[in-house]
C-alpha cells in the first residue's frame, strides 16, 4: 500500500497516455482523499552514445517518494522497437532506485511479451524474463490489463512483487453498454434474445463465456485448427452453438488482435451462417502488419460492422487511416482509478470483479 506523497512518470514511450492519467488524478485529488500527486511524466531525459548505447538520466529529486512508471514495449509515440523500449525501461527503473525511490510501481497497460508464457524444456519464456528483469532492478508492483492467460499471473512471488492484473474487458463492456444498450429494456428485449458472443478459438471459450453471461447473452464457440509448421496460419474453424445464428448479432471477444489471420477467418466463416452483423471486442490491438489490410477489407466487403479496442497500445496514422471506423476506448480515466485504489489503500476488489450488465444499467437508470 502506497500511503506517501508520490510521482507519476513515464519513459518516451508513454509521455501522453501518463500527461492523461494526471489529469484524471488531479480531479479525484480536487475531490479529496488523496496524497499529493508529483507530476514527473517530462522527468526523465534519454541519451544516445555514438556506438547506440544510451543512458536514463532523472532531472529532480524523488529520494522517499512512491514512483508510479507508466511503459509500453508495444508500438508507441517515441517510434521506439520492442527492444529499445524495454532497454529504456530497465535503465529508467535502475534511475529510479539508484534515485532512491521509496516504492517503483510499473504500469505497462499492455505487456507485449505477454504470449510468450509457454514453459517447456527448449524455448525462452519472455514474459517470465521481462517480470524477473522488473523484479531484480527493484520493481515491487506491477499493473497491467489482461493478460494472455491466467497462468501469466502466477509467474511472480507476491511476496517479492505484487502483479494486478486488471479486466479490461470490464472497460469495453461499459462502452457496450452505454453505447448498444443504454437501458434495461434493450438489454432484455433485445439483446438477451438476439445477441450471442463468440470465441477466437476454443482457448477463448472463457472469454465469450464471460461476455455472454454478463449481458445474458447466447455464446458461440470457434474451434480453430492451426498448421503448426507456419507462424499465424489457419487451417479450418468450426462453429459450435446451441442456436441458429442467422438473424443474430454477433461480438466476436478476445484479448487481443495481432495479425488478424485468426479473426479474419472466423468472421468470413461466421458470415456464411447469415447473422443480422458481426463485430469485433478486443482489449489489446498490437495490429502487426498485415493486420489493418485484413479487417479493412471486412469492412469494404460488408462483413464487419463494429470494432472496438482500448488504447492500450497505440493506433499509428497508417492503422486509422486503414480503418477509419475503430471504436477507441480510453483507459486513462480506469488507469487513474486504479491508482487512487492503490495509493488510498482500498481495497481493488471492485476493479477485478466480473462485469453485471444489468447491475450497470440499473445504477446508470437511477443517476
Amino acid at each position: 500500500m502506497m500511503t506517501h506523497e508520490f510521482v507519476v512518470t513515464s519513459t518516451r514511450s508513454m509521455h501522453s497516455y501518463a500527461a492523461r492519467v494526471v489529469d484524471q488524478l488531479l480531479k479525484y485529488k480536487s475531490l479529496g482523499g488523496m496524497k499529493d500527486i508529483i507530476n514527473c511524466v517530462d522527468a526523465l531525459q534519454t541519451d544516445r552514445f555514438a556506438d547506440g548505447e544510451l543512458e536514463v538520466s532523472l532531472n529532480r529529486s524523488i529520494r522517499g517518494r512512491n514512483v508510479v512508471l507508466f511503459t509500453t514495449c508495444a508500438r508507441n509515440e517515441a517510434d521506439l522497437c520492442v527492444e529499445e523500449a524495454k532497454i529504456e525501461l530497465y535503465h529508467t527503473i535502475d534511475v529510479l532506485s539508484r534515485s532512491q525511490a521509496r516504492k517503483i510501481m510499473v504500469f505497462e497497460p499492455y505487456v507485449s511479451c505477454s504470449r510468450s508464457d509457454r514453459t517447456t524444456r527448449r524455448n525462452s519464456v519472455g514474459l517470465w524474463v521481462h517480470f524477473k528483469t522488473l523484479v531484480s532492478l527493484g520493481v515491487r508492483q506491477i499493473v497491467t490489463y489482461q493478460l494472455h492467460s491466467d497462468k501469466s499471473t502466477t509467474m511472480l512471488d507476491p511476496t517479492l512483487c505484487v502483479l494486478d492484473d486488471i479486466p479490461g474487458f470490464n472497460l469495453l463492456s461499459k462502452y457496450i453498454c452505454d453505447n448498444y444498450i443504454k437501458d434495461m429494456e434493450t438489454l432484455q428485449e433485445t439483446v438477451r434474445k438476439e445477441w450471442a458472443f463468440c470465441s477466437v478459438d476454443a482457448g477463448g471459450e472463457n472469454t465469450a463465456r464471460i461476455f455472454a453471461n454478463a449481458f445474458g447473452a447466447g455464446l458461440v464457440i470457434a474451434h480453430k485448427q492451426r498448421d503448426y509448421s507456419r507462424a499465424n496460419t489457419i487451417e479450418s474453424i468450426n462453429i459450435l452453438s446451441a442456436e441458429p445464428l442467422e438473424g443474430k448479432k454477433l461480438w466476436i471477444v478476445d484479448d487481443m488482435i495481432d495479425t488478424g489471420a485468426s479473426v479474419e477467418r472466423l468472421v468470413r466463416t461466421l458470415a456464411a451462417r447469415h447473422p443480422a452483423e458481426i463485430n469485433i471486442v478486443v482489449v489489446h490491438a498490437p495490429f502487426s502488419h498485415p493486420a489493418a489490410e485484413r479487417i479493412s477489407a471486412l469492412f469494404e466487403e460488408r462483413l464487419l460492422n463494429h470494432l472496438i479496442v482500448t488504447d492500450t497500445v497505440l493506433l499509428s496514422p497508417e492503422v486509422l487511416q486503414k480503418i477509419p471506423r475503430i471504436e477507441l476506448v480510453s483507459s486513462a480515466e480506469l488507469s487513474a482509478n486504479i491508482i487512487r485504489t492503490i495509493t488510498t489503500g482500498d481495497s481493488m476488489t471492485g476493479l477485478r470483479g466480473r462485469f453485471n450488465a444489468a447491475n450497470y444499467l440499473k445504477r446508470q437508470e437511477l443517476f
